[in-house]
């Protein structure tokens, strides 16, 4: 991996707190890092952490999850089968907006005169709160405290209080909006206008996309309903008010259709304060119409204002507490290590926790880049965690997954293949990436999803989901492998031609080695589990053969094609080549690269890329991990010492895995270092894009890193084993687990692992290799010799440390 600069905030600035994100001043040259840093979501709703007056800003946003606008994908040299329909998450009327005026003058921090300030995001309670004193022009001190929280506990509700106190008597003015931002630019925005040159932003759209259909005006109360111009969604948007002051109150509320305002005017005494509480509710569908939704939400606010915020804040904490019982990691670590690994997993529960009936998009609901997008992310980086902590929400990203089958067969068929292909990119389940090389060729998106399918039966022993779902998932994602593939009588070998793997680097190849690996993965489970569910469920079985027409002779088809697949392996070297040409190619010539010219996707040709071996992330070495059961320790140290060196990470899935498969060799050193890019990546802003939102699988990754990698967890074939290795410096690391009905606790001390089972019945797990029965009430240790590799026999890390490429046609 390439060297990146980890900006890291100044402790100063940013203070080291075991549970709190703490903001000790306003700063112009954070205030982009702030706003994604401290955005809130419960996984519907998610809003970007801007201050409370609306300016100065670098990116607003408030996201609803799937709620989109469509447009045509304008190919400049169309082809049968290209993307056609674009799918962009909409940026919704945005509440958070509190605008305050003393002596008719506006709190604008840039220029204000700053007494104190505090602005802090409680991991515990869920709600970003900020308390300042201003000192106006006319010398009048202002203490102002606000909070902003989106409920956990109710899905479509969230609310906002600021409470104004003055030293002085004077005229105090609290404007609360709700501001149309999709269709109306706002004069003191810094709006990024364009996503330039950079293919991870979103669509700048130019026409309308938000369409009033209707509103309700009720005292303090505005609720409007909005359809889009393409896609037909509609959504509410409905904000109520409760203001509180021994002084009296003049309330003015006003309607356009792309701002809403309800004005606060007091002319306030000294030292009584004017507490204003907004409650704002969304909801969005794909077939209701607009004044429907009105209804729901004026519902909505009535149970919200019954609650007042101080009811939705104590349910926050009781949510709160529920998560950090079920998923906290402790770790006695590195300064800033226990902040930042409690931010990532707060971060991965913000973006998943009410995801019911949609997925998780890249950027979860922090930002529009990726144009809100579902991709192999939530497979392969989040589901882990949350197979462990929340399976419930696994279960509904499966069903989610499962409800796009329909697309995903006519997709397949416009490919010329069987069963089904789901969508690369995706919001509405239609395929969305306009560059196949990169997107559609992407094939291994089906076995992501199979290999996620089985990781959760395996994890969570719920066989009733194959039932439910999940045969139709494997069913169909094996007779695309199988129509995909082919043998060749040559070697009498299944191949798999023209598809990308993980590495966008290197495109539409031949035999990439994770693709076939993960593809046999998917056609060996497929046969599996229908001949399971013929066995245990006759009935069920059935019923699917005749609803999917499934033959006679497809499944010992999968398993002749899973048999005879092509790994391609290189027996001079001793490694996996990442395809059948990979080895061909000339090495990127690293050493005069500028650093400046990294991520190279917006720094070279495609072209210039591909035509040499330099991975934009981990791909044999992914597969090294997923399937590790499937690779020798030798093979795995000698893959990675040979990609390593070609891996410039700049994709941000890549630091985590490299940080696992580090750690299972023996490289503490890079381990670590791989891991600290992974827990830094959005607080130290490690690619550089941290405005555009959070990286969610890399955070998925970071919970990923310290149980598969630290804690040397491995779960293949529905076992739990253990073979920790703990950094040095680290004096404890310390995880819970929710595995087959049974919760319980894994804790690594220097040399020592100890499992303790705290609710279920008895559980065998192994500890390097010896099993281990684990009893309530019994914990178990035991000592675990180090099992780092001696640094001065790590090989060199230098891309030259890889030799000269093959000569064509050798192997």
């Amino acid at each position: 991996m390439i060297p990146r600069r980890l900006r890291v905030p100044p402790l100063d600035l940013y203070p080291d707190d075991p549970w709190r994100i703490v903001e000790a001043a306003f700063t112009d040259e954070w205030m982009g890092n702030a706003e994604t840093i401290f955005a809130l979501s419960n996984g519907f709703i998610g809003m970007r952490g801007l201050v409370e007056e609306a300016r100065p800003a670098i990116e607003s946003g408030t996201f609803l999850n799937g709620f989109h606008e469509t447009w045509s994908i304008v190919h400049a040299e169309q082809a049968f089968g290209f993307a056609r329909t674009g799918q962009t998450i909409v940026n919704v009327p945005d509440v958070t907006i509190m605008k305050l005026y003393v002596d008719d003058e506006p709190l604008y921090l840039p220029t204000a005169r700053i007494v104190s300030y505090e602005r802090s995001l409680d991991m515990r309670e869920g709600v970003l709160r900020r308390e300042l004193v201003w000192s106006t022009p006319a010398g009048k001190h202002v203490t102002v405290r606000s909070s902003r929280m989106v409920s956990l506990e109710h899905r479509h509700l969230g609310a906002i209080t600021m409470e104004v106190e003055v030293d002085s008597d004077a005229p105090v003015v609290i404007s609360s909006q709700v501001l149309n931002r999709q269709d109306s630019a706002a004069i003191d925005e810094r709006r990024i206008g364009s996503n330039g040159h950079d293919p991870r932003r979103a669509r700048v759209f130019t026409d309308r996309v938000l369409n009033a259909r209707t509103h309700v005006e009720e005292g303090t109360r505005i609720v409007t309903g909005y359809q889009t111009t393409h896609s037909g969604m509609t959504m509410c948007v409905g904000v109520d008010h409760r203001v509180t002051s021994h002084d009296e109150v003049h309330t003015a509320t006003s309607w356009s259709e792309d701002l809403g305002k309800v004005v606060f005017s007091v002319q306030a005494t000294a030292g009584v304060p004017i507490r204003v509480e907004k409650l704002f509710t969304y909801h969005t569908s794909r077939h209701v119409p607009a004044v429907e939704l009105v209804d729901r939400g004026l519902r909505s606010l009535d149970r919200a204002m019954e609650l007042g915020a101080a009811g939705l804040e104590d349910g926050q904490r009781l949510e709160l507490e529920d998560f950090w019982r079920r998923a906290d990691v402790h770790i006695d670590g590195p300064e800033r290590f226990q902040q930042a690994v409690r931010w990532n997993l707060f971060q991965l529960h913000q973006a998943s926790a009410r995801a019911e009936t949609t997925g998780i998009p890249a950027k979860g609901l922090t930002g529009q880049a990726y144009e809100g997008h579902y991709f192999w992310d939530t497979e392969i980086y989040v589901t882990p965690f949350l197979t462990y902590t929340e399976p419930r929400i696994t279960r509904n990203l499966l069903r989610f997954r499962e409800s796009m089958l329909p697309q995903a067969r006519e997709r397949a068929a416009e490919l010329s293949e069987r069963g089904a292909l789901f969508p690369w990119r995706t919001i509405n389940g239609e395929e969305a990436s306009s560059y196949y090389a990169a997107g559609t060729a992407q094939y291994h998106i089906n076995a992501d999803i199979a290999y996620a399918l089985k990781r959760y039966v395996d994890v969570r022993g719920d066989t009733g989901i194959l039932v439910d779902l999940g045969a139709e998932i494997l069913v169909s994602t094996a007779r695309m492998w199988a129509g995909l593939g082919f043998t060749n009588p040559l070697d009498d070998r299944f191949h798999i031609h023209g598809v990308t793997g993980p590495d966008e680097y290197t495109t539409v190849v031949n035999d990439n080695a994770f693709t076939n690996l993960m593809a046999r993965h998917n056609l060996r489970y497929a046969a599996e589990v229908l001949t399971w569910l013929a066995d245990e469920h006759p009935d069920a079985h059935r019923t699917l053969r005749r609803r999917l027409d499934l033959q006679d002779g497809e499944i010992d088809e999968w398993r002749r094609c899973a048999d005879a697949m092509y790994v391609p392996f290189d027996a001079e070297r001793g490694i996996h080549p990442q395809d059948d040409t990979f080895l061909e190619k000339e090495v990127w010539d690293f050493a005069s690269t500028p650093v400046d010219h990294y991520p190279l996707l917006l720094h070279y040709h495609p072209l210039v890329i591909y035509r040499h071996q330099v991975l934009k992330q981990a791909d044999v070495v992914l597969a090294m991990f997923l399937l590790g059961d499937e690779f020798s320790i030798e093979q795995k140290r000698r893959n990675f010492d040979y990609y390593d060196p070609l891996t410039t990470g700049d994709s941000s899935l890549s630091a985590c895995v490299q940080a696992i498969l580090a750690a299972e060799i023996g490289y503490e050193e890079l381990a670590t270092e791989y891991f600290r890019c992974a827990l830094m990546m959005d607080l130290a802003d490690v690619s550089g894009n941290v405005v555009d939102g959070v990286h969610i699988a890399s955070t998925g990754g970071v919970w990923m890193a310290l149980t598969y990698g630290f804690a040397g967890m491995r779960d293949h074939g529905g076992a739990l084993r253990f073979d920790p290795r703990l950094p040095g410096g680290w004096s404890e690391l310390s995880f819970p687990l929710r595995f087959r009905d049974r919760s319980l606790r894994v804790a690594l001390t220097p040399g020592r692992i100890e499992l303790e089972l705290l609710e279920g019945e008895d559980l065998v797990v192994e500890v390097r290799g010896e099993p281990v029965t684990l009893q309530v009430g019994a914990p178990i240790a035991r000592d675990v010799a180090s099992c780092w590799v001696d640094p001065s026999s790590t090989p060199p890390r230098t891309p030259t440390s890889v030799g000269a490429p093959l000569a064509p046609g050798t192997r």
